[in-house]
């Protein structure tokens, strides 16, 4: 991977970041299993993060776009 692909595409995971600042997944557990009864619960599981970091994110890859173009001119 080049330095101009890796600059793009933290640049774009910076933006996504800041825009979405968490995610929420679901996953199905089996509580209960007597037979031909079954009881099943869904639990939430939250994944939060800091739009700072995709600010990081965005700024790095900014930075190294623009460090790839100085070292070819």
């Amino acid at each position: 991977m080049n330095t101009k692909t890796l600059g793009i595409l933290l640049v774009v995971i910076g933006i996504i970041m800041i825009l979405y600042t968490g995610i929420n997944y679901i996953t199905t557990e089996e509580v209960v299993d007597l037979g031909p009864i079954q009881l099943n619960v869904k639990k939430s599981h939250p994944v939060q993060w800091s739009p700072i970091v995709g600010a990081i994110l965005l700024v790095g890859g900014v930075f190294v776009m623009i460090s790839n173009k100085k070292n070819r001119s």
